[in-house]
């Protein structure tokens, strides 16, 4: 990677130039596009490779992409090795995740990972001891760090006074007849199941709007596979450091998507609610007010590739950390151990997944 692509450089006129990112996209799917093409629409960056094992999802995507065809590989590393470089995309499937992440990390790249980081607790952790080595970016896809209603959410909890005790969370969709003999239900490419898929995003909005830290978790889960590896529908407890509790249902077998959270303590509670992907609205309830329910950008909010941009330019901190990452990992690990056992709380080493 050369520093003209994170760094401001003097034009000929004098003003601060910013050099354009350049991006490898790995993986031609939904994310690959979609994350991808953001890339594209961005005025600092520029999609300028692409891999992909399937030479059809090749095509189309690197035509979606304007990626030239001299520039689309089947081979990750041979990518990685021919072409000129600032940062990858990885939208892979999940247990591909970390090797693709390392392969970049020996290129002194940026990384924009979709979510989960990892499928593995010891990778999760070797990524965060290593990008912690690192001046490059690694940031993880989780995109309800951006939805208003979460930051609102975020910003109520870290005030000295106020500390969730009680939190209940559920989220369901058309996901088991949907996504039937994709790689979203091949464990060994998803990981698991529909908890390692959407259910990512519910427990990293829990844990990152609260900052608590999880102790224990205890399962139960309803599994789609004669191997008990892939959930259809999950109800997993989280007990935190604090005595807070979390309960959290999810079911991929319901005709329509929804979403809803609610964060109690004594003062009140926050309630965020979403349907069919939209953004979440947010309601706070407290003893004064009874419900304030205040009106929030639905559309004006920043992107994936604009956070990752930013935080590349300006040295900050990325929204989404390789920490934030290993405490979802650590609580969706230990769900599945409870739930392929007896059901009883596995715990979780709070040093692990402390926020500094």
């Amino acid at each position: 990677m050369t520093d003209s692509a994170v760094e401001s450089e003097q034009a000929s006129d004098g003003t601060s130039e910013t050099e354009t990112l350049r991006v490898g996209v790995v993986g031609g799917g939904f994310i690959g596009t979609a994350v991808g093409g953001e890339f594209v629409e961005h005025e600092d960056a520029s999609v300028v490779a692409l891999v992909d094992i399937d030479e059809s999802v090749l095509e189309e995507a690197g035509a979606e992409l304007g990626v030239d065809d001299a520039s689309r590989y089947t081979d990750y590393e041979a990518m990685l090795d021919t072409e000129t470089l600032d940062a990858v995309l990885i939208g892979t499937p999940h247990t591909l995740h970390y090797d693709q992440i390392l392969a970049a990390f020996d290129q002194d790249l940026h990384v924009l990972c979709d979510k989960p980081l990892t499928t593995d607790l010891d990778d999760a952790r070797d990524l965060v001891e290593r990008d912690a080595e690192r001046d490059e970016v690694l940031m993880v896809g989780y995109q309800r760090h951006f939805y208003e209603g979460f930051i609102r959410a975020r910003d109520l909890w870290a005030q000295e006074d106020r500390e969730p005790r009680w939190i209940t969370a559920e989220v369901c969709q058309y996901w088991v007849d949907r996504f039937e003999g994709t790689w979203r239900q091949n464990p060994d490419l998803s990981g698991g199941g529909y908890l390692y898929d959407t259910g990512s995003h519910l427990l990293d909005c829990i844990l990152w709007s609260t900052r608590l830290t999880p102790e224990a978790v205890s399962a139960s889960m309803d599994f789609i596979d004669d191997e008990e590896r892939v959930d259809g529908r999950a109800n997993v407890t989280v007990r935190f450091t604090n005595g807070a509790t979390a309960s959290i249902s999810l079911s991929g077998e319901t005709p329509c998507m929804r979403e809803d959270v609610r964060m109690w303590d004594e003062e009140g509670a926050v309630t965020l609610d979403s349907q069919d992907w939209e953004p979440n609205r947010y309601v706070e309830i407290d003893d004064e007010s009874g419900e304030y329910r205040p009106k929030l950008a639905r559309t004006d909010r920043q992107t994936k590739v604009e956070a990752f941009v930013e935080s590349i330019q300006t040295g900050e901190e990325p929204a989404a950390t390789a920490l934030d990452g290993l405490r979802v990992t650590a609580v969706t690990e230990a769900a599945y151990e409870s739930a392929k056992g007896d059901g009883s709380f596995v715990d979780i080493d709070p040093d692990d997944v402390r926020l500094e």
